[in-house]
């Protein structure tokens, strides 16, 4: 079975501001790899293709066994999305964080 997967309007925002967020860490560091923010966004886009044939693969946030997390690994760090498998053919991102932002958990 194939679940068709989504970004939620607030997980693409998401996306933005990840790039944003990589971007403005490349401008600060040395040496700069400018292309990394696109790569990051491919690394997220070609890990939630995952979600398509295997959703319930990931580990499971709460007490629901419909809320799960993605680890997305990238260098020596990654993201975490958290998605709800929404029924047997749907797949909704609800949100994209990157582990080393401030606020991730």
């Amino acid at each position: 079975m194939t679940y068709r997967v989504e970004f939620s309007p607030a997980a693409a925002a998401d996306l933005e501001r990840l790039f944003d967020f990589v971007l403005m860490r490349e401008l600060e560091s040395a040496p700069r790899d400018l292309d990394l923010p696109e790569r990051a966004l491919q690394a997220i886009k070609d890990g939630v293709a995952f979600l398509s044939t295997s959703p319930f693969a990931c580990r499971k946030v709460g007490s629901s066994p419909f809320v799960r997390e993605l680890v997305i690994s990238l260098g020596s760090a990654g993201y975490v999305a958290l998605y709800e498998i929404v029924d047997e053919r749907n797949v909704i991102i609800g949100a994209v964080r990157h582990q080393r932002e401030d606020d991730y958990h």
